[in-house]
């Protein structure tokens, strides 16, 4: 960890402008507390049952939040990127609980890296205290619909959705996609085969070309 220079300062207040918002004094508070870090793509930030240290703030980079079984399986939550809050650290460090899942550097990352004390001492400005719950509540909502999908729609539905999502050509293999629909390969590759049988896609190597995108909208239910 490090200090944060003069342009890392003035990079973090344009991904955050509700920053300079704050008091003087605040804004100054916070700069001084804050410390920078880089980490490698492949980084676990967080997991279950691990104590939360401080608020992360995004500069480069993203980060993926899962919730994982017993199995090893894992459902993706969401992502982290420049600009944006993490919802499990906000709600670790309001509540002062553990975290309930693991975020995990997608690429390498270089963050600001506010420290608990500060943050909790920042909730009592107005705008700072706005701005943890505005990005709260709209991730909230996120994860709702998350919960609405994995609960009430089919898998078939919900691959052909992602695929609609990504354009005519999809780059991926099957496990990225069974990763982020919070399944199985190998249930995901058949689900892609019987695609493939009705001439809705193409399989290719780690990619998937989309022939009949009318024929997945039904399949989703759009």
């Amino acid at each position: 960890m490090s200090i944060l220079d003069t342009e890392q300062q003035a990079r973090l207040l344009a991904l955050y402008p509700i920053l300079e918002s704050l008091e003087p004094v605040a804004r100054s508070r916070l700069l001084e507390a804050v410390q920078i870090l880089r980490l490698p793509a492949g980084t676990v930030l967080f997991d279950e049952r691990q104590a939360c240290q401080g608020f992360p703030l995004i500069l480069e980079g993203a980060v993926r939040v899962v919730k994982a079984s017993a199995s090893g399986r894992e459902l993706p939550l969401y992502r982290v990127t420049p600009g944006e809050t993490c919802v499990i650290t906000t709600s670790c460090l309001v509540g002062q609980a553990a975290y309930s899942a693991r975020g995990t550097a997608e690429s390498d990352l270089l963050l600001v890296f506010l420290p608990a004390g500060e943050f909790a001492a920042l909730l009592a400005e107005p705008a700072f205290r706005d701005f943890v719950f505005h990005l709260f509540s709209a991730r909230v909502a996120e994860l709702m619909q998350l919960v609405e999908e994995v609960a009430f729609q089919k898998l078939d539905q919900r691959l052909a959705a992602l695929l609609l999502g990504k354009g005519k050509l999809v780059r991926a293999t099957h496990q990225q996609l069974a990763d982020e629909l919070g399944s199985v390969r190998e249930i995901v590759s058949r689900l892609l085969k019987g695609f493939a049988t009705q001439k809705f896609v193409a399989l290719g190597r780690e990619q998937i070309e989309i022939l009949d995108a009318s024929g997945l909208r039904q399949i989703a239910g759009r």
